[in-house]
């Protein structure tokens, strides 16, 4: 008869995360049977919460960083990727000044807490914390992109961006550790789940199995990512709960190996096996190299024996979160790099700039086309002029006015239309951060819209469906894929003038005129049925 055993699931190894200690006064201690209770106040909470949200919106780790910087000292890095790279690290810079976040998706909040038996809280900690993010995102120049359901089918935007997603878990000592997240919506919808048979791991065919899952990503999530895989667990949610914490690097210091008991465990090999998989796809940081990924974590659980549970999901470029925590000590939050102009590399902008196409956009659809049919895909443009901003809800109303016999508007067909929603506009600036959304949830619009002359050139990011290539070579019409991540560093040095032409009522899902300078993209799909990402067999 076996004896009882209990081990930890997940047995985590010394933390080595840098902290900075934030003020505060001395806590009170309290004692309970001679032990000693920490009392936390509401405000610590609510004001430690408030500061990471701002910090995670505009700074990132220096870890990060160095591995953006590390794309420009590879030589095996095509000229794409450093673009690319040089642009999210422009971007980290304006970020930095505190204004404009780095991303215009500023997330869904997402906090973990593991509050120890020796933490006194004589409160509603949930209600707190979310009452620290509300502050955040009120008094910052951050988005609200969260709604409520009215009904099934109706919606409106709460105004606070909550409800969060807050888990507190209750353990032993007297700490109270948090881990904040950001998680924008391109991100989080590349996140899957897969109930595989046992066989795919008893005959070791896991790499084939994953390989195809992968490259579906795509690119519309911002690479170069950091890209989690969990195989096995004892439930679904227990499998998926793990796949968010492997993206953050939350589980780095799991043990390498795994026992008998069950112990969750970090599988190094197949990390690396799986990161040189996603350097010889091509696809690269966006549009082709080999910059699909910066790193690889695989987290192996235990299972029940007739599953397997398989999840795959990334942390983006803009790669927000943080750790902190609550001792005697007092409040300390992880160190985030506040200057991360040292990352910036010591090359010619118009080095990586010279195959580059200008376009002004201040002239007839059927010229700028033209000049666009004369192209090949992957070609860089830079583009100047006049831009329709139109995403989920805006594209919604354009068909509602098609389904009802009315014409479509003719600033839809005048101009390209780009996808995109800003985050709030700080006081001295023409526009919040405002980069590209994800291209693929317009894809069911787009042969209706050309059908009707409009939307003959897209602006995005990432792939597309098979009836986007299709409508485009049917009705002569282009998609350009931006790069996903720098919606500080677009919003200060790109775009020129906003203006509201339609739909205020839907804040920033509303119709916008932008003016633009300079703005970069490539030439994804053509007139001629050309896709840039079938060559990598990528299915949206």
């Amino acid at each position: 008869m076996s004896k009882f055993k209990y081990e930890k699931l997940f047995q985590f190894g010394k933390d080595n995360t840098k902290y900075i200690k934030l003020d505060s006064k001395p806590f009170k201690i309290k004692k309970i049977d001679d032990k000693e209770i920490l009392v936390i106040t509401k405000d610590v909470i609510e004001n430690l919460t408030k500061e990471a949200f701002y910090n995670i919106s505009h700074f990132l780790r220096p870890d990060h960083l160095n591995q953006i910087s590390k794309i420009f000292k590879d030589k095996e890095a095509s000229d794409n990727d450093k673009y690319v790279a040089l642009t999210l690290l422009k971007n980290a810079n304006v970020a930095a000044g505190g204004i404009l976040p780095m991303c215009q998706d500023t997330g869904t909040a997402i906090v973990l807490g593991k509050k120890g038996s020796g933490i006194w809280t004589n409160f509603d900690d949930e209600e707190i914390i979310s009452k620290g993010i509300w502050s955040s995102f009120k008094e910052n120049n951050l988005r609200y992109s969260q709604l409520a359901p009215i009904s099934m089918f109706e919606e409106v935007n709460t105004k606070t961006n909550l409800p969060a997603q807050i888990d507190i878990i209750s353990t032993t000592g007297s700490e109270y550790n948090f881990l904040f997240v950001a998680k924008g919506g391109g991100s989080a919808n590349k996140t899957f789940f897969y109930q595989a048979t046992p066989s795919v791991i008893r005959t070791k065919g896991i790499l084939k199995f994953l390989e195809p899952l992968i490259k579906n990503i795509g690119t519309a999530a911002c690479p170069p990512y950091h890209l989690g895989i969990v195989i096995g667990g004892t439930s679904g949610e227990m499998n998926m709960k793990t796949l968010k914490l492997a993206t953050c690097k939350y589980l780095d210091n799991i043990p390498k190996t795994g026992n008998s008991s069950g112990r969750a465990f970090r599988d190094v090999g197949m990390e690396k096996e799986i990161l040189e998989m996603t350097k010889k796809y091509g696809i690269g940081a966006q549009f082709g190299g080999k910059y699909f990924c910066h790193d690889v974590r695989v987290i192996r659980l235990p299972r029940h024996g007739a599953s397997l549970p398989i999840s795959i999901g990334v942390s983006c470029g803009a790669d927000r979160q943080l750790k902190a925590k609550i001792t005697k000590k007092g409040i300390f939050i992880e160190k985030l790099e506040k200057n991360p102009s040292i990352y910036l590399p010591k090359i010619p902008i118009k080095e990586l700039s010279s195959n580059s196409v200008k376009i002004n956009l201040n002239q007839p659809m059927k010229k700028i086309c033209k000049i666009l049919s004369g192209l090949t895909i992957k070609t860089r443009v830079i583009l100047s002029g006049t831009l329709i901003v139109a995403r989920d809800m805006a594209h919604g109303k354009i068909k509602e006015k098609i389904d009802s016999n009315l014409k479509m508007p003719d600033y839809f067909k005048n101009h390209p239309i780009y996808y995109a929603g800003p985050a709030k506009t700080p006081k001295g600036h023409v526009t919040g951060s405002f980069g590209p959304t994800t291209a693929g949830r317009m894809d069911s619009y787009v042969d209706l819209f050309q059908k009707h002359g409009g939307s003959k050139i897209m602006l995005a990011k990432g792939n597309r469906s098979k009836q986007v290539t299709d409508s485009c070579k049917k009705y002569g019409g282009f998609y350009l894929g931006s790069i996903g991540g720098p919606g500080a560093e677009l919003a200060q040095n790109n775009i020129k003038d906003v203006e509201c032409i339609e739909y205020p009522e839907l804040g920033m899902e509303a119709i916008w005129k932008i003016h633009v300078e300079n703005f970069p993209a490539f030439i994804v799909i053509d007139d001629k049925g050309n896709d840039f990402f079938q060559s990598f067999g990528i299915n949206n």
